[in-house]
């Protein structure tokens, strides 16, 4: 009888080989379910937070982000701006913002955490419009008295730079300031007001 003689190093090798292709092999099988499984950018759009970047945003100029399916506003006020809102307050239906339309840490008159930047969702209270940023001057039909603000192109309901409603237009509210919290000084994280344990 011819045997032939077995080599043990040859078998061993071969059998680590075979059990690394396979390892390697379950891997790649196994990357398109883990991202099958991670929510899509469209899913944390409808509901989670999103984190906004604020730094390059300019004294006057307006932001747009989407929070569950609504634009937010991110303004940047200008001193002027913060130092007129008050003589506002005979103008408006809720100056004092009595409503229960922002949190509570926005419950001032500046309408926000930190009075330079306003944070609402851009939809009119009346029947969820979207109003325009009509800086003041800019709005002929306003008149020369306008102090800026969102003007809705509906049914021309008016808010200040504080996203509060003037009397006499069909809007019954503010705008709704929604949950935020400042993550640092240039970045903001809207749909989250406080750190969940």
């Amino acid at each position: 009888m011819n045997e032939k003689a077995v080599d043990v190093a040859r078998r061993r090798f071969l059998t680590a080989l075979t059990t690394l292709m396979c390892a390697v092999g379950v891997v790649f099988a196994a990357i398109p379910f883990i991202a099958f499984m991670k929510p899509s950018a469209r899913a944390k759009a409808v509901g989670g937070p999103v984190e906004v970047d604020i730094s390059k945003l300019k004294p006057r100029e307006l932001m747009v982000e989407k929070w569950r399916g609504k634009p937010v506003w991110i303004l940047r006020r200008s001193e002027e701006t913060l130092a007129a809102l008050p003589s506002l307050d005979d103008q408006l239906v809720d100056p004092e913002s009595e409503e229960a339309q922002q949190p509570e840490y926005a419950k001032n008159e500046y309408r926000s955490i930190a009075p330079e930047y306003l944070v609402v969702i851009g939809l009119c209270t009346h029947l969820g419009c979207s109003p325009k940023l009509v800086p003041p001057g800019a709005g002929r039909d306003l008149g020369s008295h306008w102090p800026g603000g969102f003007v809705c192109p509906c049914h021309g309901s008016q808010f200040d730079l504080a996203g509060r409603v003037f009397k006499g237009w069909p809007a019954p509210a503010n705008l709704v300031v929604p949950p935020y919290r400042y993550l640092d000084k240039t970045r903001l994280l809207i749909g989250e007001d406080r750190v969940i344990i």
